[in-house]
């Protein structure tokens, strides 16, 4: 009987990554590449609509990143699966994309081998991690970080990527269909929840939480 093939979603906002990775996923048998998107938005529609295994998903996106793309993926598709792949060995960026539902974490810088292992890894359910971030992982849980991100709901995160991306009040009203009004609501409210004062402030914050590079 033939092995049913793992259907991919690749997410990258850089196209020769995609294409390198679309290469060495088209030569193996058990694997189908379904969709490409350039960011997390369209990451999350594309997600939705072609209904993926797997998704394979750079962190650091823009428009939405792969940290809220793989939050909003898991929440509306639970049976398609997330790996997340960065250039961020930093235990932040691991932490937040695991408990955004994803079930890997690997460096771009991986070898061929270890892509495909963690791909069928995580298509059949199973957990995994480069070995360069397991240090970063098990030192960020140890500390038991509470953080202050977990005040804002899915929405306001959205909102606090795209200031801390530099994008107007009416143009993040624009791209999310909402009305200048609204925005400025939430922009309050973030400021407030975060006791951020400055749109500096909020811009560090953003970089230390992974929402931006």
């Amino acid at each position: 009987m033939a092995t049913k093939q793992t259907r991919i979603l690749l997410a990258d906002d850089h196209a020769v990554v995609r294409n390198g990775f679309r290469m060495l996923l088209a030569a193996e048998w058990d694997m189908e590449v379904v969709g490409e998107a350039s960011n997390g938005r369209e990451a999350v529609e594309m997600a939705a609509k072609l209904e993926p295994d797997v998704v394979v998903m750079d962190v650091t996106m823009p428009e939405l990143n792969g940290i809220e793309a793989a939050r909003q993926i898991t929440k509306a598709q639970p049976k398609t699966r997330i790996l997340a792949l960065s250039m961020q060995k930093d235990g932040v960026y691991v932490r937040e994309m695991l408990r955004a539902g994803a079930k890997g974490y690997l460096l771009k810088d991986c070898n061929e081998a270890d892509f495909l292992a963690a791909v069928r890894a995580v298509a059949v359910g199973k957990g995994w991690l480069s070995p360069e971030v397991s240090d970063a992982v098990l030192d960020d849980y140890r500390k038991h970080v509470t953080n202050p991100i977990d005040l804002l709901s899915p929405r306001e995160r959205e909102v606090l990527q795209m200031i801390a991306e530099s994008k107007t009040n009416k143009e993040i009203a624009t791209a999310l269909s909402l009305s200048v009004y609204t925005i400025e609501a939430h922009r309050g409210r973030i400021m407030e929840k975060l006791n951020l004062h400055s749109i500096g402030e909020l811009v560090r914050f953003s970089i230390r939480n992974g929402l931006i590079d």
